[in-house]
């Protein structure tokens, strides 16, 4: 058998049975956009749904012979009834119009392969398997075939042909803090389909040295005192590199949108005409102190949180030991910080918590309380990348070790 790819937009799919074999491919030729009659006396709950909401058009009756084909590009038989399926098969091999009998491996000149699919802003890439006379095989062949695409066994890039006029496409990836296994199977499908990698300091860096070596990577991080490329020049490379016709993954650790300029990126993508799609990553405000054994929501110790950027100011915050606050990216502020929270009316008592390298094998975890947090960091030399965690909440941390 030769596997061919048709197009069902706007063809005519005779369906004959209306059981659970029937629903699935129905569905599947809906999906594609076919026209489907399905011919049978009753319906599953499903192809009934379809019915009465006009996506099929149901024929409440038996096969009745070559009239019922007419006009159609695919026939599909799947009935209890091997008389009737057979009645099918010949009618419509009669009329050079192809035929999938579901019921039979061996008695059908066409087959609906098992198929699995990943979805790509160029297009949906396709997987098919047809293993003779044994179709659960094909299906866990093809399951495992696509698993191995969406987790980045294989690169999805294109071969490109840049043109004028012809945009890529951009994709801004959370990347998840430390660990490269929390990058999410979206992320990784994205990754592996791109042109280019625009890659911050905090990113899973791990990952990206395994792409083909074809593909550009472009390392944009920032680190404390020292930007290698200011916010509105990488919103630029971005665009330009699309405009390009390049796939551009922007990877960042964490996610996105959470202090990550994410939105900022996506707005100068779409004033210009590009495709964005925005990826979540785990962010590491939540993330790291579960790593480190602290929830920043607790039943009966905390029932909200904040996250803040604390290398600027901090705004007004709630002055509660059950509101967790989360500082991300300030140790270099952690002592007016820590003055600001003291004179806003926080208790000396309260427990903090700074985990560094959180979510990595060389995680560590220095904890104390607002009064003494400072000292004690200056003494363990903690350092970036770290997240704080100031809150009752911290007690919870199998590193506590009292106030």
């Amino acid at each position: 058998m030769i596997p061919v790819a048709l197009d069902l937009r706007d063809r005519l799919v005779v369906s004959v049975g209306g059981g659970s074999v029937a629903t699935r491919r129905v569905s599947a030729f809906l999906a594609e956009g076919a026209i489907v009659t399905v011919i049978a006396p009753a319906l599953s709950e499903e192809l009934g749904l379809f019915a009465a909401e006009g996506a099929i058009t149901w024929l409440p009756r038996e096969y009745a012979g070559p009239s019922d084909l007419d006009g159609a590009w695919l026939v599909h038989t799947a009935t209890a009834d091997d008389a009737a399926n057979a009645a099918v098969r010949q009618d419509a091999q009669a009329l050079r119009v192809w035929c999938v009998d579901a019921t039979s491996s061996t008695q059908t000149a066409a087959a609906v392969l098992a198929r699995g699919s990943v979805d790509l802003p160029d297009g949906e890439v396709t997987v098919a398997v047809h293993a003779s006379g044994d179709p659960r095989q094909a299906r866990r062949l093809c399951d495992g075939v696509t698993a191995d695409l969406a987790d980045g066994r294989h690169s999805l890039q294109r071969v490109r042909t840049r043109r004028e006029g012809h945009a890529g496409w951009v994709a801004l990836i959370g990347g998840g803090p430390g660990d490269d296994r929390l990058l999410t199977r979206r992320g990784m499908e994205l990754l592996c389909a791109a042109d280019v990698v625009v890659i911050d300091r905090l990113a899973p860096r791990a990952i990206v040295e395994q792409l083909p070596l074809s593909v550009r990577v472009v390392d944009v991080g920032k680190r404390p005192g020292h930007h290698a490329l200011p916010q509105d020049q990488i919103n630029q490379l971005l665009v330009a590199e699309a405009q390009a016709g390049y796939a551009v993954v922007r990877l960042k650790g964490g996610d996105p949108y959470v202090l990550g300029r994410g939105g900022e990126e996506r707005l100068a993508c779409e004033a210009a005409g590009i495709r964005v799609e925005v990826v979540p990553g785990v962010t590491s405000a939540i993330a790291v102190p579960a790593a480190a054994g602290i929830p920043v929501t607790h039943r009966g110790v905390a029932r909200a949180f904040s996250v803040v950027s604390a290398h600027e100011e901090l705004p007004a915050l709630p002055v509660r030991g059950d509101h967790t606050l989360v500082l991300l990216m300030g140790i270099s502020t952690l002592a007016q910080n820590v003055t600001a929270l003291i004179a806003a009316g926080h208790d000396l008592g309260c427990p903090v918590a700074i985990i560094e390298r959180g979510c990595t094998p060389q995680q560590r975890v220095t904890t104390g309380t607002l009064g003494t947090i400072v000292e004690m960091a200056h003494t363990t030399g903690v350092g970036n990348p770290a997240v704080v965690v100031i809150g009752d909440v911290v007690r919870l941390s199998p590193d506590y070790r009292g106030d």
